[in-house]
């Protein structure tokens, strides 16, 4: 299917006890649904990135389990867990960074081991209607993290947003762009700079795409140009998502968010950071002690099919950075807007 209007195309669909994803490596050019038919096609959809944006991961996990144990309904009640819980170590191997994969998989785990489930038909039934709610709660959490950060959002506002935080990430609406999309809405008139987000281009592949499609005034500026577009004032406050919030409130989030925050820091625009109370993760202290994934150097040598760079060369290439809290405005969740002093506002609001 070629790219066109794409109103009702979710980053995953359960339906008739199926689960599909859609492939958005092959976004802008093609809209590709694929059903999932087996555990490991579920990690590598998660680690080739065809399903992606932490609050999605943490939906697909849990599918995946689903999809994992649905052959293991004969096992008793021990043998069903093990091996449940074999599988969530599976799919958590997947994608390090991101907080909320294993976040949804510990729940799932969680809450079969503390039911009065016995056979193994009981015990996936279980499972099915955990990950079915983890899925219900993502479009409500989300559309929550909308109504909390939709007044920050004027007439007239130049927003800048970097990487895919958007509805291609979760469920629905998105983290980042939850308040965009009800602003949108309400007939709030203002424009999204969408930074291209090297090096696979999540910013523009995803992001101009799917705002494009909901008829919100977009325009893709690369990576490069995010310094000049705030030093001509067209950019009034930045909103990117993140992976995982520490504890002090240092988030990390998609290479290049750093970079952004230093220089909206500079131009003294806010920086607003959004994302479900699932990615608020109190067990790391700082943003020091997050795992950064490092991934394949084709990603940073190639564009596209052609190299960029020389045979041989060295590369880097971190999937994330961290932003200290220090540079970072506030916290926009599903609860409510998190402002600094960031290590007691986060504690009192997510503690218990």
């Amino acid at each position: 299917m070629n790219q066109g209007k794409a109103e009702g195309v979710k980053s995953i669909t359960w339906r008739d006890e199926r689960l599909f994803f859609l492939d958005q490596t092959l976004l802008p050019g093609e809209v590709k649904i694929e059903e999932q038919r087996s555990v490991e096609q579920v990690w590598d959809a998660i680690k080739q990135l065809k399903v992606r944006g932490a609050p999605a991961i943490g939906v697909a996990g849990a599918y995946g389990l689903v999809v994992a144990m649905r052959g293991k309904i004969s096992l008793d009640r021990g043998d069903f867990i093990q091996e449940l819980e074999k599988q969530a170590e599976y799919l958590d191997s997947s994608r390090p960074t991101a907080v909320n994969l294993h976040w949804a998989l510990t729940r799932v785990v969680d809450t079969l081991k503390a039911s009065n489930a016995r056979s193994g038909d009981e015990l996936f039934n279980l499972l099915k209607q955990t990950a079915e709610g983890i899925h219900a709660e993502d479009v409500e959490l989300c559309r929550s993290i909308g109504e909390h950060g939709v007044s920050l959002i004027r007439e007239g506002m130049g927003v800048l947003t970097h990487c895919n935080a958007g509805r291609l990430a979760t469920s629905d609406y998105g983290t980042a762009t939850a308040p965009m999309y009800l602003a949108h809405e309400r007939g709030i008139g203002f424009r999204v700079y969408s930074d291209e987000s090297r090096p696979l281009l999540q910013g523009s592949r995803l992001t101009a795409w799917e705002l494009q499609q909901a008829g919100v005034d977009v325009t893709t500026i690369t990576d490069n140009m995010a310094a000049f577009v705030m030093q001509q004032g067209l950019v009034d406050m930045v909103i990117v998502g993140t992976d995982r919030v520490a504890a002090n409130g240092d988030v990390a989030n998609k290479i290049g968010t750093l970079g952004v925050a230093i220089m909206a820091q500079y131009f003294r625009i806010p920086v607003y950071v959004a994302c479900p109370a699932s990615t608020v993760d109190l067990s790391t202290a700082t943003g020091a002690q997050i795992v950064i994934e490092e991934r394949e150097a084709e990603e940073v040598t190639h564009f596209g099919l052609r190299r960029t760079a020389p045979e041989g060369i060295q590369v880097r290439n971190p999937a994330f950075d961290i932003t200290p809290h220090e540079l970072i405005t506030g916290i926009i969740t599903d609860r409510g807007i998190i402002t600094p002093p960031f290590a007691e506002s986060l504690k009192a609001a997510f503690s218990g």
